[in-house]
């Protein structure tokens, strides 16, 4: 059975429905004088030589000096997202490049955290809930203003597929494979506990 993707997704996204404390661009290219702070993400610096999301970071403290964050790229595909988010920690910038998405802690750069879904296929800002979801082939995980919040179950055996979300409450659908056929299911977003899908 060939990867079940979302459709694909043209340029780099940048989500700033959080409020937040810095400012960030993406940059064309790694500039050929690099500044003087400058962190790589992950600190493998193997990874980045299959290329690299290159993103230029102002926090917006006094006295605070920009960095320069290059963020390995995990896989060229157009449907594995690429941007940057801000998060319900308004110190912390979300940097997602082909799908590694890496959580930089824009006060102390060399702090930063990286989703384990290989890769992020999907993004989403839950600004009423203080949720950052990233949604990964088989399951969701949560990212709150304290860290990671809660990683749902399993929902799917290939591609996660969100409907809806109302009243704290997710829906959407997975891939089940012994039935062959999409299968529905609701989270509670306070808790990332499956509901019945039925419950409104």
């Amino acid at each position: 059975m060939s990867e079940r993707l979302p459709n694909p997704i043209r340029g780099p996204i940048i989500d700033l429905s959080f409020p937040h404390h810095w400012q960030a661009e993406i940059l064309a290219a790694r500039p050929l004088i690099l500044p003087p702070r400058h962190f790589v993400y992950p600190r493998a610096a193997e990874e980045v030589e299959r290329g690299a999301l290159e993103v230029m970071i102002r926090p917006d403290a006094p006295n605070a000096q920009p960095f320069l964050a290059t963020c390995a790229l995990g896989f060229r595909d157009p449907a594995a997202p690429t941007g940057f988010w801000s998060t319900p920690d308004p110190e912390r910038v979300c940097a997602v490049a082909g799908g590694y998405a890496y959580l930089i802690d824009t006060a102390a750069p060399e702090r930063f955290a990286m989703i384990p879904y290989r890769p992020v296929l999907e993004v989403r800002a839950v600004v009423a809930e203080g949720l950052l979801l990233f949604v990964g082939h088989h399951s969701i995980l949560a990212w709150g203003s304290s860290g990671q919040a809660w990683e749902s179950a399993k929902l799917s055996d290939e591609g996660v597929t969100i409907a809806g979300i109302d009243g704290g409450v997710l829906r959407g659908e997975g891939w089940e494979m012994m039935s062959d056929r999409e299968k529905p299911f609701a989270i509670d977003l306070r808790t990332g506990f499956l509901l019945p899908a039925s419950v409104r």
